[in-house]
């Protein structure tokens, strides 16, 4: 029987303030020091008072803000009443009827996911999924389980968490992990977050149930999954598992899963019959919030390019494959870097010059420079080659001074020293052979060594040219112009024929 999955999401992502949302205590996910950054309020010592941080909220807005959602002029605090032995205070400040954001929706590229997502106005394949709220709160402590008892760190207690809630309008896995890929990269873009998913700065929870009617089915909850990949296998497990029981007349129970990474399978971890009743009423610790449309419109102005945005600039501005744009997307600071390079080349060349620099410096990045920077070198912007010697480094390449072997090894040079290429190519004495006379002599060489080569090249083995070409360049350590090595070969295979 077809089923028809309904998939929603909740996902929680600490901010990356300095304190704590209601106390001045560090806010620090690399502390390894239980107990450390604690204080009187965040470890709900009696009569303390919280007081609201004023950066996460402005960073909660702007989120919302960059996911088209409704910011309402009035918003509140609530007490979330419920007993875990990471809740401190017995309750966890939160926001139940009144959150900071409503409404929204993020766009997520449809193409390779579903072959009935939408088409955008370009022409591109999208599919939306609508968020329910954004709202803040503050985190829960950390449990640490031993054998026979289990010890309790409060270093995250208290820090800022904002949790988004989706509509059910996921129908897959692979919908799922995208939505989740996208909302990490708008993080990082928004500065809101690291959202480092291994530190469990961002968790996912997947709310889940399959039907073969209009009628919603039982509905499954996914604790806790914390990678891309293990959202969408644990989507798919989750939709197969559910479908089996259905086809063998069993009912689904409603109730809170777990995902074991491992085995690659969801287990049972409680049953949940109905909603949890946690008794929400107004924070009477905290004052309501009060929006105006000046403070709205000022964090609105904040917001930057975000990464659809940077997508569809990037093809429509420099024609780049789909491929190289993503790559220039997911790593933001490197398609800055790639955007200072394009500034440098002289804005009056001709199109078609400027767009072989162009294709050159993004080949160059991607294949090379990426091969050489570690990853962390990447997110914190150490590039020691300044945009400005790239560039160089590219004219020399699209003038032919330099062969793309040179290249490899000058590259690797102002990688390590940040010198200028020039001074680099001088120095080693790297400089590309382009007199005819000096080359022809090699291409000679080569061939009067190679008989039996030639004699395949006369017989029809046309690719017999590149091992000749190959033994050029190697005599001449790979300075040797490729076009006139192959133009002198060419000539001289065609009349010894």
């Amino acid at each position: 029987m077809e089923y028809r999955p309904t998939i929603g999401l909740e996902i929680h992502i600490e901010l990356n303030t300095k304190s704590k949302m209601f106390c001045s205590c560090q806010n620090d996910s690399e502390e390894k020091n239980p107990n450390t950054n604690i204080c009187p309020v965040c470890t709900a010592q009696p009569g303390t008072l919280p007081v609201i941080n004023e950066e996460a909220v402005r960073k909660v807005v702007k989120t919302g803000l960059a996911l088209n959602c409704q910011i309402p002029e009035y918003s509140k605090f609530d007490r979330k009443n419920y007993f875990y032995p990471d809740l401190p205070k017995g309750y966890q400040i939160s926001q139940y009827d009144k959150p900071l954001c409503l409404g929204g929706f993020l766009e997520i590229d449809g193409k390779k996911i579903s072959p009935s997502a939408t088409l955008r106005a370009d022409g591109e394949k999208s599919r939306t999924i609508r968020i329910t709220r954004v709202h803040l709160e503050e985190d829960t402590g950390r449990l640490v389980h031993k054998d026979d008892y289990s010890l309790v760190d409060f270093n995250r207690a208290g820090v800022p968490l904002m949790e988004l809630v989706t509509e059910p309008d996921i129908t897959s896995g692979a919908q799922a992990k995208k939505f989740a890929e996208e909302l990490h990269l708008i993080m990082h873009y928004l500065n809101v977050s690291d959202a480092d998913m291994e530190k469990g700065e961002m968790r996912v929870e997947v709310n889940i149930s399959i039907s073969d009617t209009k009628k919603l089915g039982t509905k499954t909850e996914i604790k806790n999954l914390n990678s891309f990949r293990s959202v969408e296998r644990a989507v798919d497990y989750e939709i197969k598992r559910q479908t089996e029981l259905l086809d063998k007349g069993e009912k689904i129970i409603q109730e809170t899963r777990g995902w074991d990474d491992t085995k690659g399978i969801t287990f049972s971890q409680r049953e949940k019959e109905q909603a949890h009743d946690y008794r929400y009423f107004p924070e009477p610790d905290l004052p309501p919030l009060n929006h105006s449309k000046e403070f709205i419109s000022g964090i609105k102005a904040e917001i930057p390019e975000l990464p659809q945005q940077r997508r569809e600039r990037f093809k429509r501005e420099y024609e780049l494959d789909e491929k190289s744009v993503e790559i220039f997307v997911y790593n933001k600071n490197l398609g800055e870097y790639f955007e200072k390079i394009i500034s440098e080349f002289d804005s009056k060349l001709n199109r078609d010059k400027l767009q072989k620099l162009i294709k050159l410096s993004s080949n160059y990045l991607i294949s090379d420079l990426l091969g050489l920077l570690a990853g962390d070198s990447v997110a914190e912007n150490k590039f020691l080659i300044t945009p400005e010697n790239f560039a160089d480094f590219i004219d020399l390449i699209e003038s032919g001074e330099i062969s793309s072997k040179i290249a490899k090894a000058v590259l690797e040079e102002m990688f390590k020293t940040g010198a200028d290429p020039s001074h680099i190519i001088q120095e080693k004495g790297l400089s590309q052979i382009s007199d005819e006379g000096r080359i022809e002599k090699v291409v000679r060489e080569v061939v009067s060594q190679n008989l039996k080569v030639v004699e395949d090249y006369k017989k029809g083995k046309t690719n017999a040219i590149q091992f000749l070409t190959g033994q050029v360049m190697a005599k001449t350590q790979g300075k040797a112009n490729p076009q006139i090595v192959n133009k002198l070969l060419n000539d001289l295979l065609t009349k010894a024929k």
